[in-house]
């Protein structure tokens, strides 16, 4: 069985290009990206899914009343594209109960910070800010909190005594090119169960 990704995007999609290119080369076997969309319209992840092929559709939040009006859409648009695995990649919006309730333990987010510090926006401006000494990033699944959901995949980087908050983002983003990936096959190939907090590798 092919598992049909959704990957939900809000700017330029390097994380999403690192699905797509892993996919390509067979590194994820047995899946494919169905459909991108983002809440911005001119995201350049966009621009990504169409150079591949792949279905991009703009929802625009301002268009409905409220978060759950906006996700009932985004819904349908993952019910008509058979969507398994709901990817977060850059995706800068609270996900609601709803999509929660209809995708548990199916939706992934990717981190640039190791959880738990330092969530929400600007986590690596956060880490550089507070002084830490090793940053990184994290794989989770998405539960109702912010950044709360069961931990998959961390990566430890080094903050160097010459870092700028953008250096030390740009090496953080090295990292989470390839945990990513990492994960998303893992759970294509039905080696990730959640057992409360705690995810197991099988």
């Amino acid at each position: 069985m092919t598992i049909n990704i959704a990957v939900l995007v809000s700017g330029r999609g390097s994380n999403l290009q690192s699905i797509i290119d892993n996919i390509e080369s067979g590194y994820i076997k047995n899946a494919q990206v169905a459909v991108v969309i983002s809440d911005v319209g001119e995201a350049y992840a966009l621009e990504r899914a169409r150079n591949h092929g792949i279905t991009d559709v703009f929802i625009d939040p301002s268009d409905y009343s409220d978060r759950q009006e906006y996700e009932k859409e985004m819904l349908e648009v993952l019910k008509d594209n058979d969507v398994n695995l709901l990817l977060l990649a850059g995706y800068m919006r609270l996900i609601g109960k709803d999509l929660i309730s209809a995708y548990r333990n199916r939706i992934i987010n990717i981190h640039p910070a190791l959880l738990p510090s330092f969530k929400g926006l600007h986590a690596q401006q956060q880490a550089f800010d507070y002084g830490v000494k090793v940053s990184g990033c994290t794989v989770h699944f998405v539960d109702e909190g912010m950044d709360t959901g069961p931990i998959i995949i961390q990566k430890c980087v080094p903050v160097l005594d010459t870092d700028t908050a953008e250096e030390l983002a740009a090496r953080i983003l090295e990292q989470e090119h390839n945990i990513f990936p990492e994960s998303v096959k893992l759970f294509v190939e039905g080696k990730l169960k959640v057992e409360g907090r705690i995810v197991v590798h099988t």
